[in-house]
């Protein structure tokens, strides 16, 4: 463990949280220190922890199968197809390879290495069992992705012990329960524990505390900081920025006039300061599907297959979620890159496929009636998501929407049963359904 610096200086004041369903005494912790920019940076005593589990898809497949272990892995797409690379195992990255890539490229850096297609079912399952075991240490979990999310321990260590302790009993806990490893960060905010969480990897294990801040972001580049990327990077450059203790003492004014409020932003991360909660019960905003396709498609027939296809796997997995959609947008993007999309709102929040494909073909064919060209890519997403919480029941239900859900039904458990490819709807294999 890397512990950076001693436990910060706290007053107790006693509360209850609920737990899985059970009422457990916590002591939550507050500071009341006069200094602004201190009590910023605790944030009332927060201690953050974010889990970000070590090349996730590539470690699955190794759970699955043993004979992969040591063996550099490309997990991604076709790299005769424009596939691009999800993950590449460690071994995978020694010879340049990275997430993002095209696989092509990722293949011709590391001909050897061991190329599988991805299993978003299987990796979303073993991500459950992650958060199930998150859970069992603090009931504040924000999920940012598939593979990472932060934890809120402010209020539990007098039931688990001290944060860097609870970061420790997470990282034994899902290593012995999924064999799987977790570089975790410890730390009074949420950019520093997911900046600690990346300083140790593969399986660290950081902790940052309010002593030693200067010290960690000060030799760092400005690239670590949350929020900058290649553009900001080298607008910093031009005003001689290049590490993150050179942005902390430069000007705030500067930066507002040459970034905006964004300077004030960029400011604030340099300080250690970053006071956004973490959000319990983050729910999905939006769940999408897309295709890059191998060779550009213009025929229509084909990019309804597609379309309607993927439309199928974004209605299952709402249904799967509990979730409605209340609007769905169209993706297209030609062979010069040009990306355009195309939404409409639904009458009411949905999660039956035909209802969401009527949407979405409409688009489809509005599209095609004026602006239709040969794709590259071609995608759809429903959105304004709402759970079963935020629903109202009809008193008289619609005898064609239960049909409709019935139909659902039934091939949901088809597919759940025997893959996705084992039934499919008319129009899927290429008939003009509207």
């Amino acid at each position: 463990m890397e512990h950076l610096g001693p436990e910060p200086p706290r007053a107790e004041k006693r509360c209850r949280i609920l737990i899985r369903g059970c009422q457990l005494p916590i002591i939550r912790y507050e500071l009341s220190i006069p200094d602004y920019r201190y009590s910023m940076l605790w944030g009332m005593s927060r201690w953050i922890i974010h889990v970000d589990m070590d090349e996730f898809f590539a470690a699955v497949e190794r759970l699955d199968n043993p004979a992969l272990r040591g063996k550099p892995l490309l997990v991604g797409g076709d790299p005769k197809a424009r596939g691009v690379v999800s993950t590449a195992s460690y071994e995978a990255r020694a010879f340049g390879c990275h997430s993002a890539m095209p696989m092509a490229t990722a293949v011709r850096r590391c001909p050897h290495a061991v190329v599988l297609q991805v299993r978003g079912q299987r990796y979303h399952q073993v991500s459950e069992q992650v958060l199930d075991i998150l859970e069992q240490f603090s009931p504040m979990i924000e999920p940012l992705s598939i593979d990472e999310a932060f934890l809120d321990v402010s209020g539990c260590e007098r039931l688990l012990g001290p944060a860097p302790e609870i970061g420790k009993q997470i990282k034994q806990r899902i290593r012995g329960r999924l064999g799987l490893t977790a570089s975790v960060g410890v730390a009074p905010n949420k950019f520093l524990a997911k900046l600690a969480s990346d300083l140790r990897k593969p399986d660290g294990l950081v902790v940052i505390t309010k002593d030693h801040i200067r010290d960690v972001l000060d030799p760092l580049g400005i690239e670590r900081l949350w929020g900058v990327g290649p553009a900001a990077a080298k607008g910093l450059r031009r005003l001689d920025i290049h590490t993150i203790g050179q942005l902390r003492l430069a000007p705030v004014e500067l930066l507002r006039e040459r970034f905006g409020q964004v300077g004030d932003h960029y400011h604030c991360l340099a300080n250690g300061i970053d006071c956004r909660p973490v959000v319990p019960d983050s729910r999905t905003k939006s769940i999408g599907r897309e295709q890059t396709f191998a060779a550009d498609i213009e025929d229509m027939d084909e990019l309804i297959r597609v379309l309607l296809n993927q439309t199928e796997q974004v209605a299952r997995r709402l249904r799967r979620g509990g979730l409605k959609a209340r609007s769905v947008t169209l993706k297209l993007r030609y062979v010069d890159f040009t990306t355009i999309t195309r939404s409409a709102t639904l009458t009411e929040p949905t999660n039956i496929t035909e209802v969401l494909w009527r949407g979405v073909r409409r688009l489809l064919d509005k599209w095609a009636a004026r602006h239709r060209r040969p794709l590259r890519l071609l995608g759809m997403t429903a959105s304004q998501l709402t759970g079963r919480e935020g629903l109202q029941e009809t008193l008289f239900p619609d005898p064609q929407r239960t049909g409709q859900e019935r139909i659902d039904e039934a091939m949901d458990r088809i597919t759940e049963r025997f893959g996705d490819r084992s039934i499919c709807r008319g129009g899927t294999n290429g008939a003009d359904r509207k």
